[in-house]
């Protein structure tokens, strides 16, 4: 059978007359793997009772082509009652909700890490519409950090501007990066870099303000967006996720290093008529700025 004909079939399964047998055929066939990232974005596996190899491999069920992954990386298997995730001696570890496991039960909702490759086990309930629901999250949302993806976030960018046109106000826009991020991945690896990118993401999450728009932007880089605000508030409140960061404890598998954000920030004032582009470029060049003055800083 072809790889895409597989991803989209229900594995066979052998059905006993046994009651409690038929009760957990139908758990096995409401069970579903996504790819939440990478170039096999949106894929789905259907799990049932057969196990389901996963890594870059030709032989494997699940394929995902990336030198992150080992060529027999993971395997998905049904233990009678749920299913499990076995790590097949990766190079680069198997992690599930963050942690790295060699074999673990998987519950409704767990998030596997397959290399740079995100995953996520679904079970029970209405599958299909479940596969549907968390494509059009994926729209939305960043499948690694959780925030509003670039795509959202431009939208909300060139709504806002747009809106000033019969409501004028200030837009103000705010945009950072990590410092030194390849030092973090060469160092402790890939997936720490992507667990300090979470954690970045909720220690920025739980500094702003509601009306604010949050959004991962690029690999490292993010955006927060600020309608009704001049540029002294977007400078305050970038300032003070500047030193949020810096004060978060950051450490992965036992070992601690510091993170810091450097950051710029732009304002298109009452009257400005200036497009959502050009206000990102102002952003942006003062965020080099604050690179170039010796980073962990704020540039306005």
């Amino acid at each position: 059978m072809p790889d895409d004909e597989y991803l989209e079939s229900t594995l066979e399964v052998t059905i006993s007359r046994d009651m409690s047998s038929l009760v957990n055929t139908a758990a096995q066939q409401q069970a579903l793997l996504i790819v939440l990232s990478g170039p096999r974005l949106g894929t789905r596996s259907l799990l049932a009772e057969a196990p389901v190899d996963i890594g870059r491999g030709s032989a494997c069920h699940l394929i995902l082509d990336a030198d992150s992954v080992s060529r027999r990386h993971a395997r998905i298997e049904w233990t009678g009652q749920s299913h499990r995730l076995v790590d097949l001696a990766s190079t680069n570890g198997t992690y599930l909700n963050g942690a790295r496991v060699r074999d673990s039960l998987l519950r409704d909702g767990d998030r596997i890490g397959i290399g740079k490759a995100l995953l996520k086990y679904m079970a029970g309930g209405n599958i299909e519409a479940a596969y549907h629901e968390e494509i059009q999250r994926l729209m939305r949302f960043d499948a690694l950090t959780g925030v509003y993806n670039k795509r959202h976030f431009d939208e909300s960018l060139r709504l806002a501007i747009f809106t000033t046109r019969t409501l004028p106000k200030p837009v103000s826009l705010i945009v950072f990066d990590l410092d030194h991020f390849k030092r973090i991945n060469d160092t402790h690896g890939h997936t720490a870099g992507d667990q300090v990118l979470c954690e970045v993401a909720q220690v920025v999450k739980e500094a702003l303000y509601p009306d604010q728009i949050f959004g991962r932007i690029g690999g490292e880089e993010f955006a927060v967006l600020w309608e009704g605000s001049g540029l002294r508030a977007a400078s305050d409140q970038a300032e003070r996720i500047r030193s949020r960061v810096a004060a978060h404890r950051f450490s992965f598998e036992g070992a601690s290093f510091p993170v810091t954000v450097s950051l710029g920030v732009a304002e298109r004032g009452i009257g400005n008529d200036e497009e959502a582009e050009r206000l990102y470029e102002r952003a942006d060049d003062k965020l080099y700025q604050a690179k170039a003055g010796g980073r962990n800083r704020v540039a306005s």
